[in-house]
């Protein structure tokens, strides 16, 4: 069962680097595209740039999750 959790922070680690990269080349794409003005590249960073921390969010419960369930274990254990 931990190796299933621990999976799932591995995998939440991995997606970090991946998202924030996409979100990099996402802005450039609509700079150098025309497809936001100069005004609007303001607000497409901000709304990339929070879709990419939703990702560090889903890392940070996958591993207090795992936390969780490897505290609980320890918990039992003692008993």
């Amino acid at each position: 069962m931990f190796f299933l959790f621990a999976l799932a922070v591995l995998f939440s680690l991995v997606t970090l680097p991946v998202e924030f990269n996409a979100s990099s080349r996402a802005l450039h794409m609509l700079r150098g595209s025309g497809l936001v003005s100069v005004e609007e590249y303001g607000g497409a960073r901000a709304v990339l740039s929070a879709a990419a921390l939703t990702y560090v969010a889903s890392f940070f419960m996958a591993l207090a999750q795992l936390m969780y369930f490897v505290l609980i274990a320890i918990g039992l254990r003692r008993r």
